[in-house]
């Protein structure tokens, strides 16, 4: 019954659809992702590696999803060589010697 003033249509988004609209969408997420994840190679592996593990799960969904979606997956993957790549050559110039590089 859509008497009374209130419509069945009166609301814009459809019932499906219940999270913001604001926010970067998961494509652009794990673009994002994978940007960060190939600078850190080269620069501030320790910061960039962990941010693009963070995007790269985020924009999978936050679960191993079957939505092909392959930013998102590169980006999780080299996050996790960049931050162990630079956690290690942190602990190689910590110790006595001239370390790793």
């Amino acid at each position: 019954m859509a008497g009374f003033g209130h419509g069945t249509r009166g609301y814009p988004r459809s019932r499906g659809r219940m999270w913001q609209r604001t926010g970067p969408d998961r494509a652009t997420l794990g673009i994002i992702g994978t940007i960060c994840a190939v600078a850190g190679f080269f620069a501030l592996g320790v910061i960039l590696g962990p941010v693009a593990m963070f995007c790269g799960w985020q924009s999978m969904g936050r679960k191993w999803s079957n939505d092909h979606n392959v930013p998102a997956l590169v980006a999780l993957i080299l996050g996790a060589i960049d931050t162990l790549l630079a956690i290690v050559a942190l602990a190689g110039a910590a110790t006595w010697s001239h370390g790793l590089l």
